[in-house]
């Protein structure tokens, strides 16, 4: 196992990809923080990894709130002792034209999606930091210029993740010194499970390899980011999609 005595925090993983990468990283030997919004539901993802001999544990954490980011990490440490990886998975996103989208509508998807990875990122860097190791990864999206385009309708997403992947690179320049890189992963349409139909079967028709992503997919790639063997790549925004973003 790769990631023995490695200790990880996965945000918005209570399902989908977040969950395949909390799955994925436990399975390596790493010790998993499930956090998201619901703690039920982290609770139940967390009793799956402990019953498969991993270590894990629930904390419920809105990331657009920085107390609750701090404790967070502060529970992390109190229990783990430090933090290895950080996986910034959680996102909102909502599907209308950006002339209809209310103020505080635009600014929930700025404050998740790209404060969140910012507020995370700063509490865990400090610890990273003074440990001469980290690994920060961001999901971004491949319509955040990572190629394939912007998303329709999704105008706040679109601008949160191509500003988490900007923010991927300028934390990637300043944290290279001090043995911590910096990645993003630009994945296409995935079956996640909320993806709503009609833009699933949109990209059935679009996407080259004819079937949408893996949330298993996305975690293998973590897990490779999160190794040893990715000490010398950092600053990379990496595109999975199915080939979308060549045609």
């Amino acid at each position: 196992m790769r990631l023995c005595g490695k200790t990880a925090i996965v945000t918005g993983s209570r399902r989908g990809i977040g969950k395949a990468i909390v799955l994925a990283l436990a399975a390596e030997g790493a010790a998993v923080i499930v956090s998201d919004i619901n703690l039920e539901d982290c609770q139940k993802v967390a009793d799956e990894i402990t019953a498969a001999g991993g270590k894990a544990l629930a904390i419920r954490c809105d990331v657009s709130v920085k107390a609750e980011v701090q404790e967070m990490v502060s529970q992390t440490l109190t229990e783990f002792g430090k933090v290895d990886i950080l996986v910034n998975n959680a996102m909102t996103s909502l599907l209308k034209p950006f002339w209809k989208i209310s103020e505080e509508e635009w600014d929930r998807n700025i404050d998740v999606n790209l404060k969140g990875a910012f507020l995370c990122s700063q509490a865990v860097a400090r610890t990273m930091i003074k440990n001469g190791w980290g690994r920060i990864i961001n999901i971004a999206s491949v319509s955040s210029g990572g190629g394939g385009g912007a998303a329709p309708m999704m105008a706040p997403y679109t601008a949160s993740k191509g500003g988490l992947k900007a923010l991927s690179e300028a934390m990637a320049v300043e944290l290279a010194g001090y043995g911590v890189n910096v990645n993003a992963i630009c994945p296409g349409p995935i079956d996640s499970g909320i993806m709503p139909e009609s833009i699933h079967q949109r990209y059935l028709k679009t996407v080259p390899k004819g079937r949408l992503g893996r949330p298993e997919e996305i975690a293998g790639l973590v897990v490779y980011l999160s190794s040893p063997e990715s000490d010398y790549m950092t600053g990379s925004a990496i595109v999975i999609d199915g080939g979308l973003s060549n045609i």
